[in-house]
């Protein structure tokens, strides 16, 4: 806490902590100087005026004091010295005034008596208030003996208690023998004084133990007075009064209280009945704010009384026969209180200073003045002193001129005494607050900045904000006489450095202090209002704001408490959440989050809420034959309004277990009128529905048994069917046991022919839903009933409900029938209905049977196809024949159908369809492709539909980019299926179309593409040696480059592959397949069956067979032939074929172990390297090897190797494969392909005519005789040297 400053006109104001700012408090109090400056004693405790002690413990009188020096105490008693020393049962606390008495085993009452404690050092002498020690007592009731007190019924009575005189006074209560306490009512009440007052008495009061308690408060006794015996007789009780008091007596009273004290008012009045009171302030109103009744409204309490509660209190008692009124003039004496107490006072040598001592009281208090506990009058004179009343002017004040001033004033009801001390110093200006105290503060709240000093004379205080602003009294800014700052509304800019001076004559002192302001906490997301089903969760949020520099504390309560300690209750950083919600967590929930300088709060309901519970006492009034009322109490809805009651009754007799919904209510209603209905055993049970669900249902209703009667309803559903020919089946759905309305259930069964004279024929059965009638003729009209008959009569007359008898057979068949042929697919065939007797049932309509018997082009005899039929409903008599194939011979017959089944067939009718467009060809295939001709075949149509009469033919060619040429026609008879056509580019795909035709014109056409052979004589020139490039033996016939038209965009057309075949040799796997595609890498891919590894690939382009070697034998493998393109991201693949290598049998000898094999290939080696050796000089002889120059002079661009920026698909080099032998050249397209080096150098020329020159190339002649030749142009033509074969070996 800060020190408070003294001002000039001794004004001060308090200080606060050092975090938390509190409003500025104007209360006055002692001024305190720092305690290392010499000032006079201070009485800081001391015990209170009247103190009563227990003599089973210690006395202990407190005083305590301060001042520089530190004070000797001294004590009077009884106005005489106290020589405590000299007592060796009192002890006094060291560095204090405080007595310790021990009174055990002494007489306690030699201690009682007025004590006065003095404070004392060479500035003054401070001395406490008279403080009386008084010993408590609990005196023992005086033995006496009660007469038995009897009455007469009605009359008043007082039991009088009257404890012994106690200090303090004792609690009185009155209890019975079993020490219960009596009943006490606006009847029976007790006193303040004690008694036990009786309004009016009755028989019940007499009992032989009234027994008053005095409980004493210090000593914690309880005495009694003897029992009083009341009995209360009934011969000749009193009648009826008015009113009257019997406390206080009279019509007017009179009574004292003390200011500040507790006004008590009691009035007990008798009469019969027993009388309502009333209070009332005449000429005022009563303090409703101080003021409350007691003892059922006979005792008006006014707590703190102040002289304006003075006055004439009026009490009324009032009961049926009249009133009765009382006035208590209250009269407010007041002991001395305090106006302005003198306070402590610093002065400077040769200042001036004045002690006030404004007190009041009633009467007047009288004011004597004192000086270090000396009467002024009997002090030394000091003329610098001047004594006015209560005031005393101190004028000039010299050092050493220190004294401690009492002010006494007293009146009859009471004293006041201060001390007050005068203090002259010549002090230099001091700080009291610390230094570098920071301040903290939330924005827009006020800000208190302190700078307790202490001087003398005192300092005048300035502030300096950031050691450079002077800051002047003025808003925002006000600085208070005790030096604080105090910032009105504080905002961010108002932070920073504040700096306080004080200065005096004798110094000057400052102080640094802080203020830093604050981002408010603020709440963003409140908690919302939940309404939630018992057993769920409940999820609150509370998303706050706050400063950062700032600790936040978040704490959840319910109902203003703490939250439940219970698992259920999860609090999560910005949310509370309660699992399995049950009843008793409903109520309010509050998030508060805490700073250490501000919080902010919000709350929300819990409503939980759970299915009704069920209703109860369920009763049945209003019983009649037909209806009764049911009425029940609902249960509790848990927080969710009922919407509905379910009404639902038990069959006992017919049903008995199964509940049934009979009605619904709604769900403010608590009756219900049933409508109940004959020769039921009802039981009722209720279930309340809220928004939440069913209630359980209640308990079941007494039963209700309503009387038998005739029945109220027919069977439903009746219908009369045959069964077969001559019978009529009556059915019907039978009534339940709850509509039979009574015992002996039976069913009045009648019939009649439609439409014949005929009486009713009836029958009754029981206990069966249907009754056969036979004999019948076959499928008439038959009138129908069927009435629900019991032991009481029958029910109402039946509705009449037609049937038919049964069916039999059509017998007639369809007549004139006639066939219009529309087109080759489409015909209308038209009959003439059966007459409707024929039918011989319900006519459900016609069937037309037809079936192709052969085509107009066959011979007799061909395969018929499956019939067909074609239903038409109703009463028809045409039809559509859709479908139809063209060019054919049909048959068809009709047939009538009723529900029985179907009738004779007509008379077989055929008729022919016209021709129509053939289907398309069978197949068509391109054979042979050479440079610029190509080979087609293909079949006929599977189906003409007609006379065959051609073929139209359709071509044009397609390059690489998919663009379509244009189109050449040709026409071929019916008996052609072949053509060969020439005069087409080489290497160039073609796309064809072909399509059958009759005379009605062509059908469907079917497509396929194929691509010639790539000129190798172009790409690949043969080279003598010392000769230029020549002309192969059998040129190929020229071809004329013309500018083509414009090409159009097209798909591909047709398979990519056809047929793949595999077959084994000694070196392996030969795979070889039908390309008609134009793609640029094709691969030979294979797989070990049922691996999981990726497939390898071989590349095998412009060839149809390769050989796959290097298999494991014993192995499965799977292989496919695969396309691709770069511009075409599709890949085309052939089916899987499955290649099984066959195991090497283990009876066979594995030669590669075998030694001569080792030696001989050991020969053969040494002869290859002496060979190639023989080779390498020659070659080194023979000058330039010319074959490369001269193919990169003559390249065709068509087969230039693909670059990069060409598109390759890099994922299908097989880069182990096509890596360079070490030393080796590289050819001229970049790779050196594996079938290369597989093939034999023989494949490239005539029977073996290929040679190696004096240079070591390899000249061969070009052939277009094999085919393979054609469909290598891709591949490198640079024939291996021995040069690179040798370098293979390095």
């Amino acid at each position: 806490m800060i020190h408070p400053i003294m001002d000039r006109n001794r004004k001060w104001m308090p200080g606060f902590g050092a975090v938390l700012l509190i409003l500025l408090s104007h209360k006055t109090s002692a001024l305190e100087v720092p305690l290392d400056l010499p000032q006079p004693p201070t009485i800081t405790l001391q015990s209170p005026k009247d103190y009563i002690f227990d003599p089973r413990e210690n006395i202990v009188i407190h005083c305590e004091a301060k001042g520089k020096p530190h004070p000797s105490f001294s004590w009077t008693r009884n106005g005489t010295h106290f020589d405590v020393e000299k007592d060796s049962k009192v002890l006094v606390k060291p560095g204090s005034g405080t007595l310790v008495i021990d009174i055990s085993g002494e007489k306690a009452e030699a201690y009682e008596g007025t004590y006065q404690c003095t404070a004392h050092n060479e500035h003054g002498t401070a001395v406490s208030n008279n403080i009386v020690i008084r010993q408590s007592r609990s005196p023992l009731w005086s033995k006496e003996r009660n007469e038995p007190i009897v009455v007469q019924m009605g009359v008043s009575l007082v039991l009088q208690c009257r404890p012994p005189a106690g200090l303090p006074p004792p609690v009185i209560f009155w209890m019975d023998n079993n020490f219960q306490r009596l009943p006490l009512d606006k009847r029976v009440s007790q006193a303040l004084n004690g008694d036990l007052y009786f309004s009016n008495v009755l028989p019940e009061d007499s009992r032989p133990d009234y027994i008053c308690y005095a409980r004493f408060p210090h000593t914690q006794t309880i005495q009694q007075k003897q029992p009083i015996s009341v009995t209360v007789l009934n011969k000749s009780p009193m009648g009826e009064r008015r009113p009257g008091f019997m406390t206080p007596l009279g019509i007017t009273s009179t009574q004292m209280v003390l200011r500040g004290e507790t006004l008590e008012l009691e009035c007990i009045a008798d009469g019969l009945p027993t009388p309502e009171m009333s209070w009332q302030k005449d000429g005022g109103e009563l303090p409703s704010s101080r003021m409350s009744f007691h003892n059922f409204k006979k005792t008006l309490k006014i707590s703190d009384v102040n002289e304006a509660d003075a006055g004439d209190y009026r009490c009324t008692a009032t009961n049926s026969l009249g009133t009765a009124h009382h006035i208590i003039k209250v009269t407010v004496k007041a002991a001395p209180f305090w106006v302005s107490a003198p306070r402590n006072l610093i002065l400077a040598p040769n200042e001036t200073g004045i002690l006030t001592c404004r007190v009041s009281g009633e009467p007047k208090p009288k004011i004597s003045w004192f000086v270090n506990g000396i009467p002024l009058e009997n002090a030394p004179v000091d003329h610098s002193r001047k004594v006015d009343g209560d005031t005393v002017i101190l004028s000039n004040v010299q050092s050493g001129s220190s004294a401690v001033y009492q002010c006494n004033a007293s009146n009859e009801f009471g004293y006041l005494m201060a001390n007050a001390f005068v203090n002259v110093l010549a002090e230099a200006p001091r700080v009291l607050t610390p230094p570098n105290r920071v301040y903290q503060v939330i924005t827009n709240n006020p800000a208190l900045l302190h700078c307790a000093s202490f001087g003398s004379p005192i300092p005048t205080i300035t502030w300096f904000k950031d050691s450079q602003t002077s800051i002047k009294n003025g808003d925002p800014f006000v600085i208070h006489e005790n030096g604080t700052l105090e910032i009105h509304v504080a905002q961010p800019l108002n932070s920073g450095k504040y700096t306080c001076i004080a200065t005096n004559n004798l110094g000057i002192k400052e102080n640094h202090v802080y203020l830093e302001v604050k981002e408010p906490t603020r709440i963003l997301k409140q908690p919302e209002y939940k309404v939630v089903q018992k057993g769920m969760s409940a999820v609150f949020e509370c998303k706050v704001k706050h400063d950062p520099s700032l600790v936040p504390t978040m704490t959840w309560l319910k109902d203003d408490g703490e939250l439940p300690d219970d698992e259920r209750f999860d609090v999560d950083t910005d949310s509370l959440t309660i699992k399995d919600v049950t009843d008793g967590d409903e109520g309010t929930y509050t998030c508060i989050m805490n700073t250490t300088l501000d919080q902010d709060s919000a709350s929300a309901m819990l409503t939980v809420v759970e299915k009704p519970d069920p209703p109860t006492d369920l009763e049945l009034t209003d019983q009649t034959e037909r209806s009764v009322q049911l009425t029940w109490i609902p249960g509790d809805e848990h927080n969710s309004p009922t919407q509905k009651f379910l009404i639902q009754y038990e069959d006992l007799l017919h049903q008995p277990g199964v509940w049934i919904n009979l009605t619904e209510v709604a769900g403010t209603s608590t009756t219900a009128q049933l409508n109940l209905s004959p020769h039921v055993y009802y039981s009722f049970r209720v279930l309340a529905v809220n928004h939440v669900g069913y209630s359980q249902p209640s308990q079941p209703s007494s039963q209700y048994r309503t009387n038998p009667a005739a029945p109220d309803e027919n069977p439903s559903d009746v219908q009369g069917v045959g069964a077969e020919p001559g019978n009529l089946v009556i059915s019907w759905t039978p009534l339940t046991g709850f509509q039979s309305n009574g015992p002996n259930l039976e069913y009045k069964v009648q019939w009649r022919q439609k439409d014949v004279d005929n009486e009713w024929s009836s029958e009754t059965v029981a206990n069966v839903s249907q009754f056969v009638v036979s004999g019948t003729p076959t499928y008439v009209p038959y009138e129908i009933k069927v009435q629900a008959v019991n032991y009481y009569g029958s029910g109402p007359e039946p509705e009449v409900v037609i049937g038919y008898s049964g069916e039999d057979l059509p017998l007639s068949a369809p007549e004139s029938v006639q066939v219009m042929v529309h087109n080759s697919t489409l015909a209308e065939v038209h009959w003439e209905p059966v007459s409707f007797p024929s039918v011989r049932g319900k006519l459900q309509g016609y069937k037309v049977y037809y079936h192709r018997e052969r085509g107009l082009h066959e011979t007799e005899g061909e395969t018929e196809q499956q019939e067909q039929v074609l239903t038409f409903s109703g009463n028809r008599s045409e039809g559509r024949l859709p479908g139809l194939q063209p060019y054919s011979l049909y048959n068809l017959s009709i047939r009538v159908l009723n529900s029985k089944g179907e009738g004779p067939p007509s008379p077989s009718k055929t008729f022919e369809t016209p021709e129509g467009v053939p289907g398309p060809p069978s197949f068509l295939n391109v054979i042979n492709p050479s440079l610029d001709s190509l080979t087609l075949e293909w079949g006929p149509p599977m189906n003409n539909n007609g006379r065959l009469a051609g073929y139209t033919l359709k071509y044009q060619p397609v390059n690489n980019t998919n663009e379509l040429g244009p189109v050449k026609v040709m026409t071929f008879l019916a008996n052609e299926t072949t053509t060969t056509l020439g005069n087409l580019n080489s290497s160039m795909l073609y796309k064809f179309y072909l399509s059958a035709k009759t005379i009605k014109g062509s059908g469907p056409i079917i497509t396929e593409e194929a691509l010639t052979v790539m000129d190798t004589a172009r790409t690949q020139p043969t080279v003598e040696t010392g000769k230029g490039p020549t002309e192969p033996p059998h040129p190929t016939s020229p071809t004329t480059q013309s500018p083509h038209p414009p090409f159009h965009k097209a798909p591909p057309v047709g398979p990519v592959f056809g047929k793949v075949n595999a077959s084994l040799s000694e070196d392996g796997a030969v795979i070889s397949w039908d390309y008609f595609g134009h793609h640029k890498n094709v691969y030979v891919e294979y797989i070990v069956e049922n691996s999981k590894e990726d497939w390898k690939k071989e590349l095998v382009n412009g060839s149809h067979s390769h050989m796959i070697k290097g298999l494991k034998p014993g192995t499965s493998y799977r292989v496919r032939v695969v396309a691709r393109d770069p511009a075409d991201l599709t890949v085309h693949s052939t089916d899987e074929v499955s290649v099984l290598v066959p195991a090497v049998p283990s009876r066979q000898v594995d030669i590669a172990t075998q030694g001569w094999f080792i030696g001989l290939m050991c020969a053969i080696a040494l002869l290859i390297l002496v060979l190639l050796i023989v080779c390498f000089i020659k070659r080194n002889k023979g000058g330039k090897y010319p074959v490369k120059e001269k193919e990169d002079a003559h390249q065709d661009p068509e087969i230039q190797p693909m670059k990069e920026d060409d598109g390759t698909f890099g994922e299908y080099s097989d880069t182990e494969d096509h890596k360079p032998l070490k030393g080796s050249r590289t050819p001229s397209n970049g790779t050196v392909r594996r079938d290369e080096s597989d093939d034999s150098l023989v494949d490239y020329g005539e029977g073996g005519d290929g040679q190696f020159n004096e240079d070591g190339s390899f000249i061969g002649q070009y052939s277009g005789k094999k085919e393979k030749d054609t469909h290598e142009g891709n591949e490198s033509s640079e024939a291996p040297s021995p040069v690179n074969a040798m370098n293979s070996f390095v």
